[in-house]
């Protein structure tokens, strides 16, 4: 049966250059040989290269490489060859074909690059002194833990996900990787190597060797390097750490055969976009909903348009008035921050009489109210983390990283839960549907403005100790940038769930007066 399920592994590979789409794979094939041909001679290159240059970019690239193969599945949703559940009609034994299925998946344009790249790594550390024994047994550890986690996301994704993934929920996917790698791959270009490692890239060189990441990769440089300690700390972390995943992946396999699909491929096929990708309750509902009319009413877009322009034209400015570059830098993403958590104070004036949803299904109001912040986040997060990237860049000083990260998120999750009070306790008439958004309607009280005052001065009140630690992390030096982190985020979730939980119980006891709003204004 392995036999057989390898050839028909190497069938497929074969036949996807065959068919309507051949040349499409037929490039897809040059290109991916073309980069691996790239990558290996780089990576022969550092074998004239100082042990430690070489340890940091092959345990580094070998972390970044098992979190692409765990998490690529469930970003693309691509549909899985190698599914257990394709292979239950011919009843192979269920004990057996997890191992089959993980020989299979080496049989793979992306396995084989790998491989190759793998290859070079054993050839550069038998040239620094390791075993050809040691580094080809652990460079087999090292390939089938990486083929490993792609199967185990793939099966992952397989249970918990649609297997017709929508776009929507792709983006859903996407957005922790673009707030994560965007900030961390801006940090590293940042660097400068002046022909030794950076003493933080050193230091996450070793966390992560220790990790089970990239064990098997840092076990050959301590030994290349005579640490013979560190190098058996890895070998027992690698060995554990297949062990589990292969126990991890029987489990899935297990379960795959033996439960029955979810009914998610009805919901996905129907066109239901958002509605169809978050979850099937009150507030995957009501942030669907909320979705919708961010990402297609030009009230809301031209609000998400104007925050990030007006954060960065505050620089200009300062400058003129001779403030400092590095001092102006430093002034947008907190203010984008503290604009973003403020836009939705009003959020319930701009549902107009759609809001009678809300109210007439009998919406828990944390529902509503955390509901109402994704569409928020969606784009309040990537744009904040790419904001936090290029200003540290610009000013070249990444230690103000944290203190920095602090004070933008106790502007922008204070100022959120603020407003999940003051959109249902002082709303305000805006423009309705289809009307210019620069167009205000006549107000015959100014019970609204206090809202939107409030609630822009209670964010500022409420960050105002992570502010006051960010000026002394300025001042003073490095040594509170983790207190003004620490202060800023914890400041941040609490005034955002106390915020949302005060919102809630007031939406639950005003939606007689929230209706009686929207209808006559």
């Amino acid at each position: 049966m392995a036999a057989h399920v390898l050839r028909l592994r190497l069938a497929l590979l074969v036949g996807a250059l065959r068919g309507e789409h051949a040349v499409r794979s037929a490039i897809a094939l040059l290109a991916s040989v073309a980069a691996t041909v790239a990558v290996c001679v780089a990576i022969l290159g550092l074998g004239e290269a100082p042990l430690p240059t070489a340890e940091t970019v092959v345990v580094l690239g070998a972390a970044a490489l098992m979190l692409a193969f765990f998490i690529g599945p469930m970003l693309t949703g691509t549909p899985d060859q190698l599914d257990p559940r394709r292979f239950w009609p011919f009843g192979v034994d269920e004990r057996l074909l997890g191992w089959i299925l993980v020989l299979a998946s080496l049989i793979s344009v992306p396995s084989l690059a790998l491989i190759a790249v793998t290859t070079c790594v054993v050839i550069i550390v038998v040239q620094a002194g390791v075993a050809w024994g040691a580094a080809a047994l652990f460079g087999v550890i090292g390939v089938l833990s990486i083929a490993l986690a792609a199967r185990i996301g793939m099966a992952i994704s397989a249970i918990m996900l649609p297997e017709r993934r929508s776009r929507e929920l792709t983006v859903l996917f996407t957005l922790p990787v673009i707030v994560i790698a965007f900030p961390v791959a801006a940090y590293f270009a940042s660097l400068r190597w002046d022909g030794q490692v950076p003493p933080a890239v050193h230091t996450a060189t070793s966390i992560v060797g220790f990790s089970p990441l990239a064990a098997p990769q840092a076990f050959l440089f301590h030994l290349a390097a005579g640490e013979t300690s560190a190098a058996w700390t890895n070998g027992v972390i690698a060995v554990v750490t297949i062990g589990a995943m292969l126990l991890l992946w029987n489990l899935l396999v297990k379960r795959l055969l033996t439960a029955s699909e979810r009914p998610y491929a009805t919901r996905e096929r129907s066109g239901l976009g958002w509605f169809g990708s978050l979850p099937a309750n009150a507030f995957g509902a009501v942030a669907a909903r909320s979705l919708v009319y961010w990402l297609r009413d030009r009230r809301y877009i031209v609000n998400l348009l104007v925050v990030p322009i007006a954060g960065v034209l505050t620089v200009f400015p300062l400058l003129v008035a001779g403030v400092p570059l590095w001092i102006a830098a430093l002034v947008p993403v907190p203010l984008m921050a503290l604009f973003f958590g403020w836009m939705p104070h009003n959020d319930v004036a701009y549902d107009s009489t759609a809001l009678w949803m809300h109210i007439a299904s009998g919406v828990r109001g944390l529902a509503d109210r955390f509901g109402r912040l994704v569409p928020l986040l969606l784009v309040a997060l990537p744009v904040l983390a790419i904001g936090i990237s290029v200003t540290l860049a610009v000013i070249a000083d990444w230690h103000l990283m944290l203190p920095l990260i602090g004070v933008t998120a106790a502007l922008l999750l204070s100022g959120l839960g603020i407003s999940s009070i003051a959109s249902v306790v002082a709303p305000y008439a805006v423009s309705r549907p289809g009307d210019s958004p620069f167009q205000q309607p006549q107000r015959s009280s100014a019970h609204g403005s206090y809202g939107a005052a409030l609630t822009f001065v209670g964010a500022l009140l409420a960050s105002a100790p992570t502010i006051w630690m960010f000026a002394r992390t300025l001042i003073e030096g490095d040594q509170h940038a983790p207190t003004t982190f620490w202060v800023g985020v914890i400041t941040g979730v609490v005034v955002l769930i106390g915020g949302a939980a005060i919102g809630a119980a007031i939406f639950e006891r005003s939606g007689e007066r929230l209706m009686e709003f929207v209808e006559t204004t």
